[in-house]
């Protein structure tokens, strides 16, 4: 994990790169709870991303059915209505290849690999953080 100061660092060097300050990168959060899809939100954010929220995977997946586009998904396990799993298996049936992040509160390492198996690319412990997102920021840079 990254000292606070090291994150500092390297979040100013992301934010002065120019193709940073051109590329708006968008993101979704999924999550039921209104507290994590605030402090999620608010770290994106502090990072240049725009930012749309869903409070359960039905809305996610009628977000995608209905043309909306992103470059990442943070999503949660556990949820009313449609879970992250449900979700996360629902999106990727249509064929949308975007980085989908779950984010949970879960310790289990067997709920977390049937989280990873939905199609996930990478499961964090809520919350999230900048040092958690930066390198995925980093990664998405690189790739658009």
């Amino acid at each position: 994990m990254l000292g606070e100061g090291e994150s500092s660092s390297k979040k100013a060097k992301i934010m002065e790169n120019p193709s940073a300050k051109n590329l708006r990168l968008f993101a979704l959060v999924v999550d039921d709870d209104c507290f994590i899809r605030t402090i999620h939100s608010m770290a994106l954010k502090s990072l240049g991303f725009k930012v749309e929220v869903a409070e359960n995977g039905k809305e996610a997946v009628d977000l995608f059915r209905s043309g909306a586009k992103f470059d990442i998904v943070f999503i949660d396990k556990e949820m009313p209505v449609m879970n992250g799993i449900e979700a996360t298996r629902e999106i990727r049936s249509m064929g949308i290849k975007i980085k989908i992040v779950g984010v949970t509160s879960l310790n289990s390492e067997a709920e977390r690999e049937a989280f990873m198996q939905a199609g996930l690319d990478l499961c964090h412990t809520k919350p999230l953080s900048v040092d958690k997102i930066l390198p995925l920021m980093e990664d998405l840079m690189k790739n658009n």
